[in-house]
């Protein structure tokens, strides 16, 4: 009996000994699970083109220049717009037959001063030229005053820069008679209010506009770019008058 009992001890103390073992073996046989919740993110992957666009359009605010281009509008036939981007800030942009029904060129500009629109001589206006002002300097054109060809050079170029609007980028083939790289630009947002107009945009390498094709039609940089001036000069004396619309007003209230 007693022989028995010392047998049972010693496999006790055997089992004892070697348990442990056996269990660290079997918990070393699978790996530890992953921690969760304190390792980073996955980064997402870089949109290139978006990135090359944001870069060019930021080249472009910082690019001062006098310039000229073929405006192909939707409808009518096309002229040639000016654009001023002068080194204090100020801009300048002059589109032919816009107002009256195409019989009153006008010119748009943005100071520290203000916003301006003003009437230039022309078939439809056959006096000096002259300047309203229609708000602050940040301030929108109102939509019925708004020829939208100056927003590639100004306001747009902010949209195009900044990483959080709701746009989809992609490289698109070069405009006819366009030198750069151009880019199809679509808007990700269901709003009726896009902040900008979806389209094709092209810069040169130095940040130069070189074309636009968007609703309101194609402009394309014509020739080489001019020195910009210090400050724009606006294109009249300020008057206290009313702005000139698209329509022909009637003889009333001209």
């Amino acid at each position: 009996m007693h022989a028995h009992r010392r047998a049972a001890r010693r496999l006790t103390g055997a089992l004892a000994l070697t348990l442990p073992a056996l269990l660290a073996a079997c918990v070393n046989d699978h790996p530890e699970p992953a921690p969760t919740g304190t390792a980073d993110p996955v980064p997402v992957q870089v949109d290139a083109a978006r990135d090359e666009l944001a870069g060019l359009a930021a080249a472009a605010q910082d690019r001062h220049l006098t310039a000229t281009y073929t405006f192909a509008p939707a409808d009518g036939a096309p002229r040639t717009v000016t654009v001023t981007s002068a080194n204090d800030g100020s801009w300048r942009v002059d589109v032919p037959g816009w107002a009256h029904r195409g019989t009153v060129d006008v010119s748009l500009a943005g100071t520290s001063d203000g916003l301006f629109q003003c009437a230039l001589p022309s078939a439809g206006w056959a006096r000096a030229a002259a300047c309203v002002r229609l708000g602050d300097p940040d301030d929108a054109v109102p939509r019925r005053l708004d020829p939208r060809v100056q927003h590639p050079f100004t306001d747009w170029l902010e949209v195009l820069t900044d990483r959080r609007a709701p746009l989809a980028v992609a490289p698109a083939t070069p405009l006819r008679g366009v030198t750069g790289r151009c880019y199809a630009v679509d808007s990700t947002s269901a709003s009726l209010n896009a902040p900008l107009d979806v389209g094709i945009y092209c810069f040169r390498e130095d940040g130069t506009p070189a074309g636009v094709r968007a609703a309101f039609g194609t402009l394309t940089l014509a020739g080489e770019p001019g020195a910009a001036p210090a400050t724009v000069e606006l294109a009249g004396a300020v008057t206290e008058g009313e702005p000139v619309g698209q329509d022909t007003p009637s003889p009333e209230t001209s």
